[in-house]
Formats: C-alpha cells, sequence, structure tokens
C-alpha cells in the first residue's frame, strides 16, 4: 500500500509537473491517494490544509515546486556533477 500510495503521488507530480510550474512556483503541494488536495507556502501550511480534509489519513506526499529561478541552477547542477557508484 504505501508504495502504491508514492507511486500515484510521483506520478501525478511527473504529470502535471509543467502545469504545476506555472501555477504553483515556490509553493508546496500535497497529494493522498493520488490527488492534489492542498497548496500552500511551506509544507507545514499543505500538513494542516491536508489534515483538515483527511483527518484519519497518514500516508501523504508534499513536494516543493521550484520556481524558474531555482529550477535553472538546478538542472545545471545535475548536468554538470558527476557521480561515483561504490560497489
Amino acid at each position: 500500500m504505501i508504495n502504491y500510495i508514492e507511486m500515484n503521488a510521483h506520478e501525478l507530480l511527473v504529470k502535471h509537473s509543467q502545469e504545476w510550474s506555472e501555477k504553483y512556483p515556490g509553493k508546496c503541494v500535497g497529494i493522498v491517494a493520488g490527488k492534489l488536495i492542498a497548496v500552500g507556502r511551506d509544507r507545514l501550511e499543505v500538513y494542516k490544509k491536508a489534515k483538515q480534509m483527511f483527518p484519519k489519513q497518514k500516508k501523504m506526499s508534499i513536494f516543493y515546486i521550484p520556481t524558474e529561478e531555482e529550477t535553472l541552477p538546478l538542472l545545471i547542477y545535475t548536468i554538470t556533477e558527476s557521480y561515483e557508484v561504490i560497489p
């Protein structure tokens, strides 16, 4: 069950990444059971909103949606950074 919820959240984030980047830059989004249920300025705000809507829900995912200015340095770092795998 945990993997199912996490996968739904990840799939939803990937599917809507462009749309949410435009709508919610610099915000956090909360996902419960594969649905976007809350948006806020920080993780605590999103958590509180989600708990009000789903008080018995124990599993939720909260993601930060970076601004355009935050995304570019992250992409450059990811492309230029090399990783060494140690067996």
